[in-house]
């Protein structure tokens, strides 16, 4: 196979070719594949040091750092210690690999969790214990029913007798019916597993790709006679990340590790910046050329005498805190402490944080798209209603109807000649006979077999023998179809077994009904119906019996008045309506329809047409029986938690891998659609013309949701990208169904794209993995499916109805916090630079720092690093009342709480602080310059401590114990700086005064501005807490 056509590139691991899988001889490879291991890591034993340093100085911030701690070793630029610009740029590194180390270990031991799960291995020496990761091409392993699958594999036997077995696949497509798959029927018919080892045979499979639906391969047996080979499909298959649902099955492995299906459909996680870094980035940009400003100034003013270029680089490192460094310790000391306060929240338990790098997020999101199955669903229907035009049963008279089908199967009159006499059917049936007539009907047309399974009491034979109810579980494509079935148990129908040609119903009084299957008609997404006709054995009786969606039932059933606006009704109650109906066929009638759909079926031209023709003669005129609606419950407080999300200012958008039906029913039951709300389906297209029509129709309506299918999505955005993305962006609501898992993530990149804002993707599924990892902000729900999604995501939470929490309290808190921190700490800086510039242009422009070694260091750190940093726990409003106005929430999508007004407002107040604590120690000292620095530098720590005080909104106790210990601190600490403050003087009552009015003439301005501003223009949130 390898190599087969000359421009081929070399046999690498980087191309993906066709193989040739010999059954259980993994040795007999021809090409290397890749290991069977999940792995969502970023790095990697060896390139972790590098990637995390570069990750580092990738920013213009640290880099800056770098080179103005490496300029130290110069003699001509050193000013003062050398640790005066190691020792910080030290801890940020630490701190940050310390972090990530971290994180890294933690993606390890759940990577390590999933690549460990036990599976058993036929070979030569029976069956083998393997892990996951040791998986090879060529192996050939058993999977029992709910375990994983571990590789893409082909289907070579089962344990069922019906010799197929089902499939959940939610967690590849994000579909919630089962699907049914076959085994290759060579193998199938081998007496026993172990027979598998034994013949030579080989699978040929296409190289890897990205498509799920389809797969194209060949099965040969070679010591067959005559040799055996079968065509392979996608119905032969069994991807990764599915999960058995019946049976025990066996199957070589044909992709593993990086090749697989599901692995293809994932993106690589990029690494996630948040764009509150980026704004802290450029301002400190800002901060930088303010620098550059600052020292040409000074050396213009010296009218560039002598070498004046190196006086700009004195300069430079002088002011040099005008950017300053503890802004990025701070920062991610801030983020890990919101991350702690994210995962300790007693009200959203189980809640982890995976990227503790950008929780300020969550406190900007403009576009929340989640997946709907499992996320907003429980992926478990309920029976909920039945409708027969003049009557209807909710769950609460489910016994009326019990007793209706009782009292049909227990009165010794069972109306048999009278249902055959013509007038009868003319007569109003009976209420009770049309029950019973719905209830069978539901019991009959359906695809449902129902397994027996031995439980510790009874074996399988005889379970099936009694029909033993303990040991019945029902299979079928549909989860819809089985609540359908359970409901007909429940109220005394009871489907107790079925194979190709027969079905037996068990009635109330332990009767079996015995029918036999005539013709059986499956539900397509084409046909959007289903029927079957049976012959009950015990009158001979034919019918047709049929069950479909409303839109294609209302043309086949006879004419009445209230199909279509009960259907409506149940619509919008947010059920899945099915219409039931019924025909009764003569022996003459059903022999000339089978003759006709025998010969439509051989036809070789037009053969579906034909038969659907043939079909359709019999849809006509049916007897209407019933409605059913059932429904996907809800997650716990879905309802609210949209209704929170919407009023915040939120869009939500809806993106599934389900039905258009489907999905527009859980849109309306969820409340995403409002009840005013009109919803505009999208017209399926195909083509340019169809897609400008379409898109030219929606344009004309107004708030109204839109429903689109993926396919008509994607010729939307191939030809009228920016048009479609524009009227979408309008939209209150928008649901896209049938996406692919890549197309979801391309929906999210794109409206990162076009509007700039900032989204949320929430997902259950490895179908959504894509998704979370392209989003701002990524949350996985943990749910019965399996951990792939929350393992992807940058948050991980129990129950959707957690994320209202998490971003209205803590995203909120988060992002406003930072930005406090972020302002407060440049307005630290910047008022020691200021003094710095004073004190140099007074004496003579010289590059004299004002302040020497263990000062410069302790102002930033010992002195005021503990009240600034408490400043974390600060928050606006108690958290029930952020959850009870989320429109508090709205405010912050503008950007308000750190943007270029609110920046340039600290800079104003940084320059008036340094200015009036400078020159006020210039003027009032005396004698000695030792008096200036004592004097300006308790001036500036007391200004510092009191700012915080005026900046916080609701104390805590540990802000008033770091206030009061970082004051002890300083006062301590002056008996050891005797080299730069003079002890005695510090003790007199001059030193006292002076500082007292210094400190009151920087402070006491800004607390007058406050009063006044919080008296006449007070911000919102104070309304409500007041």
């Amino acid at each position: 196979v390898c190599g087969c056509c000359p421009w081929s590139r070399c046999c690498g691991m980087g191309d993906f070719r066709p193989r040739t899988v010999w059954l259980g001889h993994p040795e007999k490879r021809e090409q290397r594949y890749p290991r069977n291991v999940i792995n969502n890591q970023k790095y990697n034993f060896f390139t972790f040091l590098p990637g995390v340093l570069f990750n580092q100085f990738k920013y213009f911030f640290n880099l800056y750092f770098l080179l103005l701690a490496c300029s130290q070793f110069v003699n001509e630029l050193r000013l003062g210690a050398l640790y005066t610009y190691w020792v910080p740029l030290g801890i940020v590194l630490i701190i940050t690999m310390i972090r990530e180390a971290v994180e890294e270990i933690r993606c390890y031991l759940r990577d390590k969790e999933v690549n460990s799960q036990i599976y058993s291995k036929l070979s030569t020496r029976g069956t083998v214990k393997v892990k996951s990761s040791g998986i090879q091409v060529g192996d050939l392993i058993i999977v029992e029913k709910n375990q994983r699958v571990p590789a893409d594999m082909i289907f070579l036997r089962t344990s069922e007798r019906n010799g197929s077995c089902f499939l959940r696949t939610d967690q590849l497509d994000g579909e919630t019916d089962w699907k049914l798959r076959l085994p290759v029927a060579c193998t199938q018919r081998l007496p026993t597993a172990a027979d598998l080892l034994q013949i030579r045979s080989y699978v040929y499979a296409e190289e890897p790709n990205i498509d799920i639906h389809n797969f194209i391969g060949t099965f040969t047996r070679e010591d067959g006679d005559p040799p055996v080979n079968e065509s392979l499909s996608i119905e032969n298959t069994l991807w990764a990340s599915t999960v058995i649902a019946s049976g025990t099955v066996v199957g070589v492995v044909i992709y593993t590790g990086k090749e697989l299906r599901s692995v293809m459909n994932t993106s690589n996680p990029k690494h996630k910046v948040g764009l509150f870094d980026l704004e802290v980035n450029c301002l400190t940009k800002i901060l930088f050329g303010a620098l550059v400003v600052v020292s040409l100034v000074m050396v213009a003013l010296q009218h560039f005498a002598g070498r004046w270029y190196l006086q700009i680089f004195r300069f430079l490192l002088l002011f040099s805190n005008i950017v300053p460094i503890s802004l990025r310790v701070n920062l991610d000391m801030g983020k890990m402490v919101f991350s702690w306060m994210i995962r300790k929240d007693s009200k959203i338990p189980g809640t982890v944080v995976r990227a503790s790098t950008i929780p300020e997020q969550l406190g900007r999101i403009s576009y929340l798209l989640t997946d709907k199955t499992g996320t907003l669903t429980q992926n478990e229907m309920v029976f909920r209603r039945l409708h027969l035009g003049t009557v209807a049963y909710g769950m609460d008279s489910m016994d009326e109807v019990q007793s209706h089908v009782f009292s049909a199967y227990t009165q010794p009159t069972h109306d048999l000649p009278a249902s055959r006499a013509p007038a009868a059917t003319k007569v109003r049936k009976t209420i009770s006979s049309r029950v019973h007539e719905a209830v069978k009907a539901i019991a009959l047309v359906h695809n449902v077999t129902p397994v027996y399974e031995a439980n510790g009491v009874t074996d399988q034979a005889e379970a099936e023998q009694h029909y033993e109810d303990t040991c019945r579980v029902y299979q079928a494509a549909s989860p819809d179809e089985v609540s359908l079935v359970q409901w007909t148990e429940s109220v005394g129908l009871t489907l107790v077994g079925r194979d190709q040609s027969s079905m037996q119903l068990r009635t109330p009084s332990g009767q079996i009904l015995n029918f036999t299957i005539l013709q059986m008609f499956p539900f397509t997404y084409e046909s959007k119906r289903m029927g079957i006709i049976v012959r009950d054995e015990s009158t001979g009786e034919i019918t047709f019996y049929m069950k479909g969606a409303d839109v294609v039932m209302a043309g086949i059933v006879q004419y009445n008045d209230w199909l279509e606006e009960e259907c409506g009704n149940m619509a919008r109650e947010g059920l899945r309506v099915l219409v039931v109906s019924k025909k009764s066929l003569t022996e003459e009638q059903y022999q000339d329809f089978e003759a006709r759909y025998v010969q439509a079926k051989l036809s070789v031209h037009d053969r579906s047409l034909k038969v659907a023709t043939v079909i359709e003669s019999l849809e006509m005129e049916m007897e209407l029986l019933c409605l059913t609606g059932v429904e996907d419950q809800l997650q716990a407080d879905v309802r609210p938690t949209l209704e929170i999300l919407r009023n915040a200012g939120i869009k939500v958008w809806m993106l599934t891998g389900d039905k258009l039906e489907t999905a527009t029913c859980t849109a309306k039951n969820a409340h995403l659609v409002t009840r005013n709300q009109d919803i505009h389906i999208f017209r399926p297209v195909t083509t340019r013309g169809e897609a400008h029509l379409e898109l030219n129709a929606f344009r004309r309506k107004h708030d109204c949701a839109l429903v689109i299918s993926g396919d008509s999505l994607e010729v939307c955005l191939k030809f009228y990208e920016y048009e479609f993305m524009e009227l979408a962006c309008q939209c209150p609501a928008v649901v896209c169904c049938r996406c692919a898992p890549t197309q979801k993530a391309q929906i999210v990149r794109l409206l990162q794209e076009r509007t700039g804002k900032l989204t949320c993707a929430v997902g259950d599924g490895g179908n959504d993995v894509s998704m979370i990892q392209e989003a701002d902000c990524g949350v996985g729900v943990e749910g019965k499916e399996g951990k792939q999604a929350s393992l992807a995501a940058d948050f991980s939470v129990t129950q959707f109805k957690h994320l209202g929490r998490l971003l209205m309290v803590h995203g909120r808190n988060s992002y406003k916090r930072s930005a406090a921190l972020s302002q407060f700490v440049i307005h630290r800086s910047l008022c020691i630079s200021t003094m710095q510039a004073v004190f140099s242009s007074v004496f003579y422009f010289a590059s004299v720092p004002l302040y020497q070694g263990f000062l410069i260091i302790g102002y930033s750190t010992i002195y005021t690093m503990f009240p600034v940093f408490s400043l974390v726990l600060d928050k606006d409003v108690k958290s029930e009342v952020a959850m009870l106005y989320p429109e508090l929430y709205k405010d912050l999508l503008k950007g308000r709480p750190l943007s270029f007004k609110t920046f340039l407002i600290w800079v104003l107040i940084s320059i008036y602080q340094g200015s009036i604590i400078m020159y006020g120690a210039l003027l009032l000292f005396e004698s000695e310059f030792v008096h200036i620095v004592a004097i300006s530098f308790t001036s500036l720590i007391l200004t510092e401590l009191l700012m915080v005080a005026l900046t916080i909104q609701t104390w805590h106790w540990l802000m008033i114990v770091a206030e009061l210990l970082s004051l002890a601190c300083y006062i301590a600490s002056l008996v050891f700086l005797h080299e730069f403050i003079d002890v005695y003087f510090i003790t007199t009552v001059s030193f006292l005064w002076k500082v007292t009015v210094i400190t009151l003439v920087s402070c006491l301005p800004l607390y007058i501005l406050k009063y006044l501003r919080r008296r006449f223009s007070p911000p919102n949130y104070s309304k409500l807490t007041s």
